[in-house]
């Protein structure tokens, strides 16, 4: 399979996660206001699985670094799939909730607060189990993105004072997304042998691990997205035959989404075996910034801002590009 040897290849790949991270969601754009998120979503579910397939039969079989795709996957034992499945079935609950709160609050608020709490988070799950990495300038990056996300929770809270109840039930969605998605890598990070070119029996490398996480993700749809159908964020509950109302190019745009994720995902794996568990989770996560960028100034979500609200938007912006900056460092030192 094909594996990274060089640091500086596996930053690259984390920026080009942090990328797909933070773009995917606009997808959503691309349907008819009338689609509800929860359809959407059975077609980005969809397309995570496919990619991560795709990849896998490609790249997963190329080269001599390690087992080939379909040879890793038959010698994985029950233990390291389950845990490949459990992390996938633990982002899925994550990432729905992130959507209801794109729906609600918007992508400059959910992916600020949500993606943030679980960079902290899995940042520190990750180095605690594997420690790669200076501990304080890994420390130091997340502490500026802690600060980061207080900042963007505080210019929500003044452009959106007049709709306190909306923007509580976003930023609760917001964090209740970050938390589940902070311990997710963590059970797929365990289904892997840390170094791709000194492979582990009955452990899975980075291909493997990442299209069983899909089929995790694919599978717990069908327990989690059918709960957010019944019970919604918003709207009413939606019966799933409107699925099969939507046309070719609606469904297209939530297959296109999965597959901008399952890519910075499947590269973001790939990275780690160079880069360590906790700084490429750290680094992809910097996708907060991508996602915040759109939503503040693609899809204006903070037009016609209070006074106050730019300088707090710059200083976020700030923060997170030094934090990201303190985490590459981390391993460069």
């Amino acid at each position: 399979m094909f594996v990274v040897n060089s640091y500086s290849l596996a930053v690259v790949f984390c920026v080009i996660t942090m990328l797909c991270w933070g773009s995917w969601a606009n997808a959503r754009k691309l349907a008819p206001a009338q689609w509800r998120f929860e359809l959407f979503y059975w077609d980005y579910a969809l397309g995570v699985l496919l990619i991560t397939f795709v990849l896998g039969a490609t790249l997963g079989t190329m080269g001599n670094g390690g087992p080939a795709f379909f040879a890793d996957l038959r010698q994985a034992n029950a233990s390291s799939v389950w845990h490949a499945l459990f992390g996938g079935a633990v982002f899925n609950l994550a990432n729905i909730l992130l959507v209801a709160a794109i729906e609600v609050a918007g992508m400059a608020v959910a992916f600020p607060v949500g993606i943030g709490l679980a960079l902290v988070l899995g940042v520190i799950l990750n180095y605690v189990a594997v420690p790669v990495g200076n501990p304080a300038l890994l420390g130091g990056g997340v502490a500026l993105v802690t600060l980061a996300i207080v900042l963007d929770a505080l210019a929500y809270r003044r452009q959106a004072a007049s709709a306190a109840r909306l923007s509580a039930k976003g930023l609760l969605l917001s964090l209740a997304c970050g938390i589940f998605m902070g311990v997710f890598y963590r059970f797929v990070a365990a289904a892997m042998y840390a170094d791709p070119r000194h492979p582990v029996a009955g452990l899975m490398g980075s291909y493997a691990a990442v299209f069983v996480f899909a089929v995790g993700v694919f599978a717990s749809n069908f327990l989690w997205n059918t709960i957010a159908m019944r019970i919604p964020v918003m709207g009413p509950p939606v019966p799933f035959a409107h699925y099969w109302r939507g046309r070719f190019n609606i469904h297209l745009a939530g297959v296109f989404g999965g597959v901008i994720w399952g890519v910075g995902m499947s590269l973001n794996l790939i990275a780690s075996g160079r880069a360590g568990f906790a700084i490429s989770y750290g680094l992809g996560q910097g996708a907060t910034m991508i996602a915040a960028l759109w939503g503040v100034f693609v899809w204006r979500e903070f037009r016609g801002a209070r006074q106050g609200v730019p300088g707090l938007l710059a200083a976020m912006f700030l923060c997170f590009i030094a934090g990201l900056a303190l985490i590459v460092l981390a391993r460069a030192i």
